[in-house]
């Protein structure tokens, strides 16, 4: 099955505990960007706490490009433990 295919994550046991870390490990980092900029944006209102504050954004940014990588890691994880299904089954690719 192609990346990002639905089933991917519902093929085995282990395919849905895979998929459900991952999850959780999305939203953390969701949830972690989303404080470091709310916090970041207080932090704007007193001059001498600038320069945190934009090290609060730079993380909170980083953060977010965390999140496709976190993504796109899971779902190779599961494309590849497929591939080692079918293999184990001995089917052959067409």
């Amino acid at each position: 099955m192609p990346l990002f295919h639905s089933q991917n994550r519902t093929r085995s046991p282990e395919s849905e505990r895979l998929y459900a870390r991952y999850e959780l490990l999305h939203t953390l980092v969701d949830f972690a960007a989303a404080i470091l900029f709310l916090v970041g944006s207080v932090l704007f209102f007193w001059k001498s706490l600038e320069t945190a504050a934009i090290w609060l954004f730079v993380l909170g940014s980083l953060c977010f490009c965390a999140k496709p990588t976190i993504r796109l890691v899971r779902e190779i994880q599961l494309y590849r433990m497929g591939k080692f299904e079918k293999l184990a089954l001995g089917e052959t690719e067409t």
